[in-house]
C-alpha cells in the first residue's frame, strides 16, 4: 500500500485555500474550488459505478475540466490514463480495447457533499501510453510513489517552482512531460497553472503575457515554431525565468538561438515515458555542455552497457537506468515488460556515452543505427551537422535500401522562414564536417518533417519516401 499521491494536492488546497491554482483565458479556479469540483466529481463517478482499482480513460484537451476529473480518479483510487483527445474514433478505439476501462470521461459534472479520499491504495496511480513512434503505443503504469517522485524531481532540482511560480501547459496534458512537467509537478509545489487548450504560437505568446508565465516547459519542434512564428518579434517574454525542453533531446543550437532572442534559459533534459526526466541540468546551476542532456537527477542511477557489461568512461553503450520515478511495467503485456525492465533497470534503447563528470551524451538510437557497407552511422551525428547550418531548422536522418552497401544515408530538413539553399550547398556543408562513409547521399527539403503527437519526428514515415 501507498500514500495516494492527490493527499499532497489536498494538503496544498488546505494550506493556500483562496489561492490561484489554474488560469485559463479569462478565468481561474482557487484551489479551495477545485479541489471542491474534483470532491463533487468523484462522488459522481462512484455513483456511476466507479469504484477504487478501476481504470478510467479521459479523453479531454487542456482544460481544467482534464484537472478536476484527474484529481477526481485519484480521490476515488482509480487509476486515470490521459487519452490524447486529437485521437480519431478508430484510434481510440484500439487504446479502448488495450486498456478495457470502466468509463471513458469526455466531460465532467459534479455532484455536492463532501468526498472520503482512498489515503493508501494498492492500485496503479497512472496508466501512461507511450507514442507509438517505434510501434504499438504500450500503456506504462506507474506506483503512486513513482508519481509522487517524477513530480517532486521536476520541481525541486530540475525547476525550482515555488508557490509564486505559473508554470505555462501547453504541452498535451495525454502525454508524460505534459502532465507531470506542466501540471502535477506545479500543482505539488502550489504553483499557478496556466492553461492553453490547443497549440499556437499566438496562443502561447498570449498566454505568457497575460497570465506572467515563470516557467514554460516543452518541445525542441515547439520553440522552434515559436522562433519562426512572424508573432515572434512582438511577444512579451519579461516575466519568463525558464524554459524547459524534454521528449526529443533539443539541439544546443536552438536552445542557443533561443537564450540569445529571449534572454531565457532552456533547461535541457532527456526523459522517456517509461522513466520520466531521469537526466536533466538544474535550474540552479549555470553549467551547459552542447552535446550532452545533463546528470542523472538524485535519487536516478544510470550506467551505459555493452551487453551485461559497463562500458568504460566515453565509450559507447546502451543507456540503463535505474529511478523510483520508472513505471512498473507494460498494462497487460509482460514479455514487453521483461524486454524493457530488468532488476529495476529500464533498458532505453539509447545509445550514450557518459562522461567522468556524469554528463551524458546522446549517440543515437540501437534501432536508428544505419549500417553502410558495414560502418555504423547513427543519424543523431549526422544530423548535427546539418542543424549546425544557419539555413536549418529541422533535420532527420533514416537508412533507405541500398542494392551496393545495404543501406545508404538520406537525410530530409526543414528550412527557417525566408532561407534559401540547394542540396548541393546542403551536401558540401556535411561533406566538410563528416568522414566519407557518413556524410548524406541524399537531401531532401520539406516544408515540414512529419512528427507524432509528442513532437517526435517520426523517421518510419521519412524512410517510406523514394528517391
Amino acid at each position: 500500500m501507498q500514500e495516494n499521491f492527490v493527499c499532497h494536492l489536498e494538503a496544498n488546497a488546505r494550506r493556500y485555500g483562496s489561492k490561484t491554482v489554474l488560469v485559463w483565458e479569462n478565468s481561474s479556479l482557487t484551489w479551495s474550488e477545485l479541489d471542491g469540483l474534483a470532491s463533487g466529481f468523484a462522488r459522481y463517478l462512484s455513483g456511476n459505478g466507479v469504484r477504487a482499482g478501476d481504470r478510467v480513460a479521459i479523453v479531454l484537451p487542456n482544460r481544467p475540466e482534464f484537472v478536476i476529473a484527474f484529481l477526481a480518479l485519484l480521490k476515488l483510487g482509480a487509476t486515470p490514463a490521459p487519452l490524447n483527445p486529437l485521437l480519431k474514433s478508430e484510434e481510440l478505439a484500439g487504446y479502448t480495447e488495450d486498456l478495457r476501462p470502466r468509463l471513458v470521461i469526455d466531460q465532467v459534472k459534479a455532484e455536492p457533499g463532501r468526498w472520503h479520499t482512498v489515503g493508501q491504495t494498492s492500485a496503479p496511480g497512472l496508466i501512461l501510453y507511450t507514442s507509438g513512434s517505434t510501434g504499438r503505443p504500450k500503456g506504462a503504469l506507474f506506483s503512486h510513489g513513482a508519481i509522487t517522485f517524477a513530480n517532486r524531481s521536476w520541481g525541486e532540482p530540475v525547476m525550482r517552482l515555488t508557490p509564486e511560480d505559473t508554470v505555462l501547459a501547453a504541452l498535451p496534458l495525454a502525454h508524460s512531460l505534459g502532465l507531470k512537467g506542466t501540471l502535477l509537478a506545479p500543482l505539488l509545489f502550489g504553483s499557478v497553472v496556466a492553461l492553453v487548450e490547443r497549440f499556437s504560437p499566438e496562443a502561447v505568446f498570449d498566454a505568457i503575457r497575460r497570465h506572467r508565465v515563470s516557467v514554460f516547459p516543452g518541445v525542441s519542434t515547439l520553440f522552434r515554431r515559436l522562433l519562426n512564428s512572424p508573432a515572434f518579434s512582438q511577444a512579451d517574454f519579461s516575466s519568463l525565468r525558464l524554459a524547459v525542453s524534454g521528449a526529443a533531446p533539443c539541439p544546443w543550437e536552438l536552445a542557443s538561438e533561443w537564450r540569445e532572442k529571449t534572454a531565457v534559459r532552456i533547461l535541457r533534459g532527456y526523459g522517456m515515458t517509461e522513466v520520466p526526466r531521469p537526466i536533466s541540468y538544474d535550474a540552479d546551476d549555470p553549467t551547459d555542455v552542447p552535446d550532452a542532456v545533463g546528470k542523472a537527477v538524485p535519487g536516478v542511477e544510470v550506467r551505459a552497457v555493452d551487453g551485461a557489461k559497463t562500458t568504460p568512461q566515453g565509450e559507447n553503450g546502451e543507456l540503463l537506468i535505474k529511478s523510483p520515478a520508472a513505471m512498473a511495467g507494460y498494462l497487460d503485456d509482460p514479455e514487453e515488460t521483461r524486454a524493457v525492465l530488468e532488476d529495476g533497470w529500464i533498458k532505453t534503447g539509447d545509445l550514450v556515452t557518459v562522461s567522468p563528470e556524469g554528463y551524458v551524451r546522446i549517440v543515437g538510437r540501437k534501432r536508428d543505427r544505419i549500417l553502410r557497407g558495414g560502418y555504423s552511422i547513427f543519424p543523431q551525428e549526422v544530423e548535427a551537422v546539418l542543424l549546425s547550418h544557419p539555413a536549418v531548422a529541422e533535420a532527420a536522418v533514416v537508412g533507405i535500401p541500398s542494392p551496393d552497401l545495404g543501406e545508404e544515408v538520406a537525410a530530409f530538413v526543414a528550412l527557417k522562414p525566408a532561407a534559401r539553399i540547394t542540396h548541393e550547398e546542403l551536401l558540401d556543408h556535411c561533406k566538410e564536417r563528416l568522414a566519407r562513409f557518413k556524410y548524406p547521399r541524399q537531401v531532401r527539403i520539406l516544408r515540414e518533417l512529419p512528427k507524432g503527437p509528442t513532437g517526435k519526428v517520426l523517421r518510419s514515415e521519412l524512410a517510406k519516401e523514394e528517391f
